[in-house]
């Protein structure tokens, strides 16, 4: 993508002096609801408000929103609040009813970033429009995949783009819904510094005790909005209960929040700094999990060797491992020393794990 400063342009033209504020149900349940909602976050720091309409769930049977009737209730809140209007639309039908009801923002799921297919389709149906467009990370881990649906939309003219950083699917069970893998959207964001990215801590949380912490990462790292989802009876809510405020939490959440932005050098370079230190904690939390993930290999080996009654040290496994690490190290600049001394830790760390194991 060439000139990508002008993707940039929609996000300026809105001129807020905090990060853009995108909140609202996870699901258009009802006129009333989706109007007093507008209401109680009309004249706060959010600016659009959200809805799902379509709600294609993972597994049939539960709550799959009311369709097309619910666009007429975002028109309304709009026509009420003044507030700008977002929601998913999933293909080009969608996108055609979107655009009758004047739906301000259009965002991609990560169910339809997956399919090239899908997202070629509704960037055919968009040719043409000035709407803004957000896309969704895909369900895993893959950067291209997410580059390659915002690069279709681009070649369709579509010029007021952003991207929203949900998180990513795994299999593992986590403090998360969705693992947030911060690293993915920092290298998006290297890669297009101008492209606006957007946090959705609602949908990695999967719980609203962590959405505020993972809004401060998200500020930390310089993202520049949030979608939060908000519901005046969130426990009562038709679909992701768990995962929604109310509009009440999330005034003082907004108040709460650190946003660290300024323009003279001074703070430029703190600002600057602290999104290094922020992404240097990043990658030390996921250190400790992967450090953790290996212990309990190690903690299995240590139950085989007890059922088999092998000794806990293996000389020649141990040096066919460090000699591959040290090989590994020095293609990424790390030097022999240093790999030497970590792995020699983590060996005796696991050392330390089997024996407690086979003496227990």
């Amino acid at each position: 993508m060439e000139n990508t400063k002008e993707l940039r342009t929609w996000l300026d033209d809105f001129n807020l002096n905090h990060p853009l504020v995108i909140a609202g149900p996870c699901s258009a349940e009802t006129e009333e609801q989706v109007l007093n909602i507008a209401h109680q976050l009309k004249d706060t720091d959010a600016t659009v408000l959200r809805a799902g309409i379509w709600k294609p769930r993972t597994r049939p049977g539960n709550f799959e929103g009311v369709g097309a009737l619910g666009l007429k209730w975002l028109q309304k809140a709009k026509q009420e609040t003044g507030m700008l209007t977002a929601t998913e639309v999933a293909n080009k039908d969608h996108v055609k009813l979107a655009l009758e009801h004047d739906i301000d923002i259009l965002w991609i799921g990560a169910r339809t970033t997956v399919s090239p297919f899908i997202i070629q389709e509704i960037a055919d149906a968009l040719n043409g429009t000035d709407k803004i467009v957000l896309v969704k990370n895909p369900v895993n881990p893959d950067l291209p995949l997410w580059l390659g649906a915002i690069e279709r939309l681009y070649t369709a003219n579509i010029k007021k783009l952003g991207v929203i950083h949900r998180g990513f699917s795994t299999y593992e069970k986590t403090r998360y819904r969705n693992n947030p893998e911060w690293q993915i959207p920092i290298e998006l964001q290297n890669r297009f510094p101008d492209l606006p990215l957007i946090c959705d801590p609602s949908h990695i949380a999967g719980r609203r005790d962590i959405i505020s912490d993972i809004c401060q990462t998200a500020l930390d790292l310089n993202f520049d909005g949030l979608m939060v989802e908000t519901h005046y009876d969130p426990d009562n809510a038709w679909s992701d209960a768990k995962q929604q405020i109310t509009p009440a939490t999330l005034i003082q959440m907004m108040i709460d929040l650190k946003v660290r932005k300024a323009t003279d050098t001074e703070a430029d370079y703190r600002n600057a700094l602290n999104t290094l230190r922020t992404q240097i904690d990043v990658v030390d939390h996921q250190l400790i999990e992967m450090l953790g993930k290996r212990m309990k290999v190690a903690d299995s080996i240590g139950e085989l060797k007890k059922d088999k009654n092998v000794a806990i040290l293996q000389t020649k496994r141990w040096n066919e491992i460090l000699g591959k690490m040290i090989l590994e190290g020095n293609e990424r600049g790390l030097s022999e020393e240093f790999i030497l001394k970590i792995f020699k830790a983590i060996h005796q760390e696991s050392i330390n794990h089997q024996e407690k194991i086979i003496n227990s």
